[in-house]
């Protein structure tokens, strides 16, 4: 799932806990951070296997159960909520390409369905018939009509979300604007790369 459908994500997670817990700003945003923050891994792909961004640390369960136990520990709601938003990231994560959830088995786990099996186990033969590798996850999650589907339901859904339960907060809202402008450039720009001869 792209950033911006985890930001959605966040919103909608944060603004249903500001109803019964009045978040501060820096709480709310903080539970919100906590929710797409992991994805901003790729800029260290370079060290993953397979240079996977999904394969990090970060990309694992263990980051979120970390921050849960501090916010127990410390009986911090905003904490402890932060580490869910955390987690349940990595889930979703799960279904699309699968992650290393459990990060020492350094094995991409998950219901991957937007790759098939055969595809997953001879990747580099599918990435080979690209110009750029990328191109070949961009055009499979861009032709699959449930993940657009997805994430204009969470547009709706965050905006509904965030006007009822926190509207203080709505200003942050351009932020999911930023994260899918980059997705979409991305997305065009593979395009032309692969069109061009």
């Amino acid at each position: 799932m792209h950033i911006n459908s985890h930001f959605s994500v966040g919103i909608i997670f944060a603004s249903v806990l500001n109803y019964y817990f009045n978040f501060s700003f820096f709480e709310y945003f903080l539970v919100l951070l906590l929710s797409f923050i992991c994805d901003f891994d790729v800029f260290f792909s370079q060290y993953a296997k397979d240079h996977n961004h999904r394969m990090l640390i970060s990309h694992s369960i263990i980051p979120s159960l970390f921050i849960i136990v501090i916010g127990v520990i410390t009986n911090w709601p905003a904490l402890y909520f932060s580490g869910i938003a955390y987690s349940t990231h990595i889930v979703i994560d799960t279904f699309d390409w699968g992650t290393n959830f459990f990060y020492f088995q350094k094995k991409q786990i998950g219901l991957k369905l937007l790759i098939s099996k055969e595809e997953f186990e001879n990747l580099p033969k599918y990435l080979s018939k690209y110009k750029r590798a990328e191109s070949f996850f961009d055009e499979k999650y861009y032709s699959n009509k449930i993940c657009l589907g997805i994430e204009v339901i969470l547009f709706f859904l965050m905006m509904v979300f965030m006007i009822i339960f926190a509207f203080q907060y709505f200003f942050l809202i351009f932020i999911y604007f930023i994260f899918l402008s980059f997705h979409l450039y991305r997305h065009i720009r593979l395009k032309r790369i692969e069109s061009s001869d």
